[in-house]
């Protein structure tokens, strides 16, 4: 199957959205394992670690959603 990324862009934000989850579970679904970088896992834990200290700081993904549609 061939797709140009002109028709790719021709398709609605939603049928996009829907295209690029499509395309991650097939990439989840083959099994790659991908391997975090020491100061990459670090870096989680330490945000991890900050949230859960701080639970109120930042902004709920519906939130952030939201501001992003705004943005449009």
């Amino acid at each position: 199957m061939t797709i140009q990324t002109a028709e790719i862009f021709e398709l609605s934000v939603a049928e996009r959205l829907t295209l690029v989850e499509d395309i991650w579970d097939s990439i989840a679904k083959d099994s790659i394992e991908f391997e975090l970088s020491q100061e990459l896992r670090e870096e989680l834990d330490r945000r991890t670690e900050e949230h859960y200290k701080n639970p109120d700081v930042g902004i709920s993904w519906k939130e952030m959603e939201a501001k992003l549609n705004r943005l449009r």
